[in-house]
Order: structure tokens, then C-alpha cells, then sequence
């Protein structure tokens, strides 16, 4: 890995280059709500701090999608998922949500379709800033130092640009004359004060490195029905998490066919009260208390312990999202705190 310098003017005329590596993707505006999608022009990019709102999950474990076509002489993936694809600006905390998320996926035997979209991807991550709900600075996710093949800090009237990969070279052939490889030590300095700046601007923060231990030793807290008295069971918190990743399987006959169809897969949520509904009709999760706790437990405990760290990566959206204010900060503070939250 090598940092070189690009001026801030170059930069629309860069990204715009790379869609000779494949097709554009990033974060724009759909109906007013900042959201990852395909670029028309690299003119609809907003590299901004704002999060948006579903993350960046949605373009490796689509929401919804056709795995296979079936008859009776077998079945026939769909490829069609797959094409070369350049990913702008992804956040730190996106970053990290997908290298969770290739630890679960991409164990043998991989996930194919998850496999596929993230061999065709290249990744162009862009530094942000803290709003009042990022939890990146707790979790140790506000600095990515792997994962992507460019990364971009923006300081005062120019970038530093990580170089990971190969293809973050390629990327940077394609328009040499944009980057300097002198970094000086004025820069370096410029990127401390930033640091420093950007460490300055957390509001909130929690106990991440002890969670595993507090949800173990809190498993019989009565907050935990505090908290399922108060959940709506609408699932958002797993379809904002970026490394929620629960889906649902089932097969589409074609109609007036015995023996061909589709099979679908679709995101699923285990807040969802028939998520733990089997044969016989019995429900393992049936109460929300048991729903959130298994979420939490999950989330800030399993994982860890299963894949080498928890799987929050501290994005807030959690807490910008939940309509009744049920989130990491808050069941944190409350398993903490003496007594049931008022």
C-alpha cells in the first residue's frame, strides 16, 4: 500500500474516468433520501458525510432476487447479477460492515451470489465526519485500513489517496497526471490535525469491548422486557444494520407448470415474530423480548466470538432509524445502568 496526493479539482474528472473499470455506483438522492445505487452520470455522486440510509449490504445480499430458474432437467443460475462494478464512496464503517460480512459468507462453502458481487467489485472508499449518532470512534471502525482498492481523506484543497490494491494502481494509471507521490511532511501534519479534529467531533460513545461480557452476564435483565414492551416489531433495525444478513428462501412455480419456476431469496429479519416459526407451529422466539435479546446477543456477543469481533461497526443508523428509540447506545447504557429505564 502507497498515499499519494490528487488536487481537489481533478476529482470529478477522475472518478468519472473510472468507469472504464466497470459500471458507476454510489451514494445519490432517490426521492430525497440518500441511497447507493447506479450512477446515469457521475454528476448524481454526493460524497458527503451523511450515511445513507440502507447500506451498502444492498449491492452484495440483494434485498430481493432470483437465485435459479428450475425444470425438470434441472436448474440454471442467474448470472445476470454479476457485472464489473466500481463502488464510490463508502465509508469507513461501510467498509468494515462488508470484511464482517465476508468472514460469514465467504467461509467454505462461500456463498456464490455474495461471492460473485464482490469479485466484480472494486471499492473507492471516501473519509467523513462524526455526526450525533456515529458510534465508529467506539467500535475501533473509523479508520479502514484494508478492504478497498482506492481511499480518499480529503484535507485542505487536496486528498491523500491510499493505493490497496492492484487495481487501485490500474485506477491511477488511467490518470497519472492527477497525483503526486510527494507527501510532505506539512501534509502529514495536515492529516494529523485532522485526525485530531475528526476525533474531537464524537458525541456519543459506549462500552463496545466489554459488550460480550455485559450481554453474557445480563441475560436474565429485566430490561430486556422493558425493551419488548416498547419494540414495534418492524424489523428496521436489520434491514438499516449493515451486517444483518438473515434472508428467506422460497420457490415460485410458473403458473400452469408442475415442473418449472423460480426460487427466490429476500431479506428476512429475526425481529420478525414468524422468524423462529417451525413445522408443528412452534414459535422458539415468540415473545419480542426473546427476539431483541437473541438480535443483541447476536450482534455484540456471537459474532465475536465466532469470527474475532462483534458485529456492530458503530454507523448509528440503529439509533437514527428505530422508531422507539431501541438501539445499541441505548440497551448498552441500560444493561449498565442499576434498575429497569423509565
Amino acid at each position: 500500500m502507497h498515499v499519494l496526493k490528487m488536487d481537489v479539482k481533478y476529482l470529478d474528472e477522475f472518478l468519472a474516468s473510472l468507469g472504464e473499470f466497470g459500471t458507476l455506483y454510489g451514494p445519490t438522492r432517490r426521492d430525497g433520501v440518500l441511497t447507493y445505487e447506479r450512477l446515469d452520470n457521475i454528476k448524481e455522486l454526493e460524497i458527503t458525510t451523511e450515511r445513507p440510509l440502507i447500506p451498502v449490504k444492498k449491492l452484495f445480499h440483494p434485498k430481493r432476487f432470483d437465485m435459479f430458474t428450475y425444470d425438470e432437467n434441472g436448474f440454471t443460475p442467474n448470472c445476470s447479477l454479476f457485472e464489473k462494478r466500481v463502488l464510490i464512496g463508502v465509508h469507513p464503517c461501510d467498509i468494515h460492515s462488508l470484511l464482517k460480512l465476508d468472514r460469514l459468507y465467504l467461509a467454505d462453502p462461500a456463498d456464490p451470489y455474495y461471492k460473485g458481487l464482490r469479485e466484480c467489485t472494486a471499492i473507492v472508499g471516501f473519509s467523513c465526519l462524526p455526526d450525533e449518532n456515529c458510534l465508529c470512534k467506539s467500535t475501533g471502525t473509523d479508520i479502514i485500513e484494508q478492504g478497498f482498492d482506492l481511499f480518499f481523506v480529503k484535507l485542505n484543497g487536496f486528498y491523500l489517496v491510499w493505493v490497496g490494491s492492484s487495481l487501485g494502481h490500474d485506477m491511477v494509471l488511467e490518470k497519472e497526471e492527477f497525483f503526486d507521490s510527494d507527501v510532505t511532511p506539512r501534509d502529514i501534519q495536515e492529516y494529523i490535525d485532522w485526525r485530531e479534529m475528526r476525533d474531537g467531533m464524537f458525541q456519543k460513545s459506549f462500552d463496545f469491548k466489554n459488550m460480550p461480557d455485559v450481554i453474557e452476564l445480563s441475560y436474565n435483565s429485566a430490561d430486556w422486557e422493558y425493551f419488548g414492551e416498547k419494540c414495534l416489531s418492524c424489523g428496521q433495525c436489520s434491514m438499516v444494520c449493515p451486517t444483518c444478513s438473515c434472508f428467506h428462501v422460497h420457490d415460485i412455480p410458473d403458473i400452469g407448470s408442475e415442473n418449472t419456476g423460480r426460487r427466490e431469496r429476500m431479506w428476512d429479519s429475526c425481529m420478525f415474530v414468524d422468524f423462529s416459526l417451525v413445522a408443528g407451529g412452534h414459535n422458539f422466539r415468540k415473545q419480542r423480548a426473546d427476539r431483541l435479546k437473541l438480535w443483541y446477543t447476536h450482534k455484540l456477543k456471537t459474532l465475536g466470538r465466532e469470527y474475532g469481533n462483534p458485529g456492530c461497526v458503530g454507523c448509528g443508523r440503529c439509533l437514527t432509524n428505530c422508531p422507539v428509540d431501541i438501539n445499541v447506545l441505548t440497551v448498552s447504557e441500560a444493561l449498565l445502568s442499576e434498575g429497569v429505564p423509565k
